[in-house]
C-alpha cells in the first residue's frame, strides 16, 4: 500500500472510530489527510470501499496472526493461549479498528452484516480449535460457541480496561491465562 492510500486508511480508521461511519465525510478525511478528494477516489471509489477495506484487512490481520501462532502449538491448550495473546496485542495496538468492528457489527446495514461476515470467519477458526480440543481430551467438555465467545469477550473488554488506564499485554495475559484459560485445560493427575 502506497504512503498516500495508508494515511488514507489510517485517517479513516481513526475517524470511524471517534465519530462513526455515518459521522464521518469524505470531506473530513481528505481534509485531515491533506489530499483532494479526486485523491482519494483515486485510491478509494467511495467512503462504503474504505470501510470494506478497513475492515477486510484488519480481520485479515487478526486470522493471520492467529494462523501463524497456533502453527507452532502441538498443544490445542497452548493454542488457545496462542489466541487469547494475539487477541490482546491486536486490540491494543489497532484500538480503532476493534472500536469500528464491535460498534458496528450490531444491526442489519450493510456495514453490520460485513463486518458480522467477518467476526463470524474469525470466530469459526477459533471454534474449530476449541472443538479439536475437545475432541483430543485437551479441554473440557463445554459449549464450543460459549467458550469461543468467551476468550473473543475476555480480550475485547481490555479496551474498557484501556480507558482507565494503560494496558500492559504481558500482565493482561497472565491474569486472564490464569483465571479463564487454564481452567478449560483437562487435568490428568
Amino acid at each position: 500500500m502506497n504512503r498516500t492510500k495508508r494515511k488514507i486508511f489510517e485517517t479513516s480508521m481513526k475517524l470511524f472510530a471517534e465519530k462513526g461511519y455515518d459521522g464521518t465525510s469524505i470531506e473530513e478525511i481528505t481534509s485531515e489527510v491533506g489530499v483532494a478528494k479526486g485523491t482519494l477516489y483515486y485510491h478509494f471509489s467511495s467512503k462504503e470501499e474504505i470501510f470494506n477495506f478497513l475492515i477486510e484487512e484488519g480481520m485479515n490481520l487478526l486470522k493471520n496472526s492467529i494462523k501463524i501462532k497456533i502453527d507452532k502449538q502441538d498443544k490445542y491448550i497452548d493454542k488457545i493461549r496462542a489466541i487469547v495473546l494475539i487477541q490482546i496485542k491486536i486490540i491494543v495496538k489497532y484500538e480503532n479498528f476493534m472500536t469500528i468492528v464491535l460498534s458496528e457489527v450490531w444491526g442489519n446495514s450493510p456495514r453490520s452484516n460485513t463486518c458480522k461476515k467477518y467476526l463470524t470467519e474469525y470466530l469459526e477458526i477459533v471454534k474449530n480449535i476449541v472443538q479439536e480440543g475437545i475432541k483430543e481430551g485437551e479441554i473440557k467438555p463445554y459449549n464450543a460457541d460459549i467458550i469461543t465467545s468467551e476468550i473473543f469477550g475476555l480480550a475485547c473488554s481490555s479496551l474498557l480496561q484501556k480507558k482507565t488506564k494503560e494496558i500492559k499485554v504481558d500482565e493482561l495475559f497472565k491474569d486472564l491465562d490464569k483465571s479463564y484459560v487454564q481452567s478449560l485445560k483437562v487435568r490428568k493427575d
